[in-house]
């Protein structure tokens, strides 16, 4: 089990999809703990980096979504969470 924890301004850092099947529980920063699927988790990322590419218009621009090298400078490393989002 990956123990991550929810900074002040309500994110998790990630910069990766985990395993599917990996359970993850989350710290939330008034004390509960949740516990996340990998899937869940890597949904949550996956909407945060669509949200983060719309608002800079990267698919405007030209950068493939899923190009082969990866450019950290085009992508996200905190996923906005809150203990309602676990399933």
């Amino acid at each position: 089990m990956l123990h991550l924890l929810q900074d002040s301004d309500g994110f998790i850092h990630m910069s990766r999809h985990f395993p599917n099947k990996m359970s993850i529980a989350v710290t939330f920063i008034d004390g509960t703990q949740r516990q996340f699927s990998g899937a869940r988790i890597n949904e949550l990322y996956d909407q945060a980096l669509a949200a983060y590419r719309r608002g800079n218009n990267l698919d405007a621009k030209g950068f493939d979504r899923r190009a082969r090298n990866i450019h950290r400078r085009n992508d996200i490393g905190l996923v906005p969470v809150s203990p309602d989002m676990a399933t």
